[in-house]
């Protein structure tokens, strides 16, 4: 059923089918998102557009808090439930612009706080993120199909290493017939460490893990002492963002800095 989700009488038609045509709800994933023609990267937060990051906001939070406000009534009826957040990152650092950062982790903590609301009930709100997401959208960036998406590893061999959308779908699969599921409320949680925990695969049959390959990846560049490159450069900013208010990674982030720092003096 379309539906606009910034539309609240829509959400509300949407939500009142499904009791009339079903009687209960079991899973809401909370994915619209909209926002990658409205980000602006490289740019301080004081030179981004407000008319695109508010707009960002709308499409990106208040739509899965209008949507989860209503769908969740029906699963309180019934008994059960699970809510999943989609953003993207399992960490509370940076991600390189002011309003993409509030977006990913407002829902974060948007699930956190249904969870709470949510602890008298047999339904769990927790967030999931996906690793590097093969979507429709990456697909055309790289000008290629989900049947010949390795041939983009030529332009980026990172891509190695992505999923597929049914990856992240089957670690919803995998949540919603957890019977512990609610141990997991109010957290964010990968794909690739659900996949670990779960067994589940990709439709292809690999078991991507983006986690590992970028934290090996950050190391190698590391390791090996070397004046780094543009790539290498891009991706230990991107390790800094993260880790930044990980105190368990402290000296990592000391590394990064330090290699960086001698590669702007260089």
């Amino acid at each position: 059923m379309q539906a606009d989700h910034s539309a609240e009488e829509q959400v509300e038609a949407l939500f009142a089918r499904v009791k009339k045509d079903e009687g209960r709800l079991d899973v809401l994933v909370n994915d619209v998102w909209g926002g990658d023609a409205l980000t602006e990267w490289a740019e301080p937060f004081w030179k981004l557009s407000n008319e695109k990051g508010l707009a960002m906001l709308g499409q990106a939070v208040h739509t899965h808090i209008i949507t989860s406000r209503h769908g969740a009534p029906l699963m309180i009826e019934g008994g059960r439930g699970l809510i999943v957040e989609i953003t993207d990152g399992d960490f509370l650092g940076y991600r390189g612009n002011l309003f993409y950062d509030l977006v990913k982790v407002g829902v974060i903590r948007l699930a956190y706080d249904m969870s709470w609301d949510l602890r008298a009930h047999d339904v769990t709100a927790l967030a999931v993120t996906p690793g590097f997401l093969r979507s429709e959208a990456v697909l055309d960036h790289f000008g290629v199909t989900e049947t010949n998406w390795r041939d983009a590893t030529e332009k980026d061999p990172h891509f190695s290493e992505s999923e597929s959308p049914a990856f992240v779908g089957r670690a919803v699969a995998a949540l919603a017939a957890d019977p512990d599921v609610r141990a997991k409320a109010g957290r964010v949680w990968a794909s690739w460490t659900l996949a670990k925990e779960y067994g589940f695969k990709d439709a292809d049959g690999r078991q991507p893990d983006w986690g590992g390959y970028f934290d090996r990846t950050v190391g190698d560049i590391l390791d090996r002492g070397e004046p780094p490159t543009p790539d290498d450069r891009f991706l230990l900013e991107m390790r800094r963002f993260q880790i930044d208010l990980d105190p368990d990674r402290k000296d990592q982030a000391e590394r990064i800095t330090a290699l960086l720092d001698d590669a702007h003096a260089g």
